[in-house]
């Protein structure tokens, strides 16, 4: 049966922007009043991907980090049982700052909540991946546009063809995440995404979905279908939530990750990277 989710209070009239800090959008997530994507917020900040994994787990899912970077850019681990990533911010508590999270046991999602504080653990590791909302900033700084974010909607994001190399129970498929370009902004924005591989780098495939075992693009696997116009190219980059899938696979007793596009933002700003 799914896991009954923590819902949050009321929200109070708070408007998160593309100039939103950081620490306002985690206190937003916190305090309940924000429960929403995180694509086009606090848009000079990177955010990040996680994985909650017990300790017994943390070591074969760093080394998982570690053999596909492109996908699972590893930016900071916890220590067990900490809510905190050093490095990542102040005033962070990972159990409550990211608007969703999902559930997992047994490799099978079992709920949708806005709070761990009571499914957290002394033994439990966080791992922050890089995402692609970061270089969206970038790409946006650029006059390259993205019509996600213009339409107010979550990335597309689908499992593909291309396997990950495995760590011991950790394998699975290298998931990506699209948007739809004009080449000659295809063009571009593999030159700046090729300087930003702490969160994904350049994309790993340009043009027909099928040649990487997407079957309809009008169907993504998590987050939203947006329209391909006809003068425009499908460009994929590698995406953070490849480490769902190999979860899946893995089939721990007892994992959290952030609900797909529902990112922590850090205080890092994208510019450092």
């Amino acid at each position: 049966m799914p896991e009954t989710p923590t819902m949050p209070h009321a929200p109070r009239s708070i408007s998160l922007t593309a100039d939103s800090t950081a620490l306002e959008v985690r206190l937003a997530a916190r305090h309940g009043d924000f429960t929403g994507h995180t694509s086009g917020v606090a848009s000079a900040h990177v955010q990040v991907n996680l994985a909650i994994l017990p300790a017994a787990l943390a070591d074969d899912f760093r080394r998982f980090c570690e053999l596909n970077p492109v996908p699972c850019p590893l930016l900071g681990v916890s220590e067990p049982g900490s809510p905190a990533i050093p490095g990542l911010g102040q005033d962070l508590d990972i159990r409550t700052d990211v608007p969703r999270y999902h559930i997992w046991r047994n490799g099978e999602r079992v709920g949708e909540v806005t709070d761990l504080r009571a499914y957290w653990r002394d033994d439990l590791v966080t791992f922050a991946l890089g995402c692609s909302f970061s270089f969206e900033h970038a790409l946006l700084a650029e006059g390259i546009p993205l019509r996600h974010v213009s339409e107010g909607r979550n990335v597309a994001m689908y499992r593909t063809n291309i396997p990950t190399k495995p760590v011991g129970v950790f394998s699975g498929p290298t998931v990506v995440s699209m948007r739809p370009l004009k080449a000659a902004d295809a063009i571009r924005a593999v030159q700046i995404t090729a300087r930003t591989p702490q969160v994904h780098g350049a994309p790993i495939h340009i043009g027909d979905p099928a040649l990487i075992g997407i079957t309809d693009i009008n169907q993504p696997d998590y987050g939203d279908a947006v329209a391909v116009h006809d003068d425009e190219l499908p460009v994929f980059w590698a995406c953070g939530v490849t480490p769902q899938a190999a979860i899946v696979a893995a089939r721990p007793a007892f994992c959290i990750t952030h609900a797909p596009g529902y990112m922590l933002v850090t205080d890092k700003l994208n510019s450092e990277l």
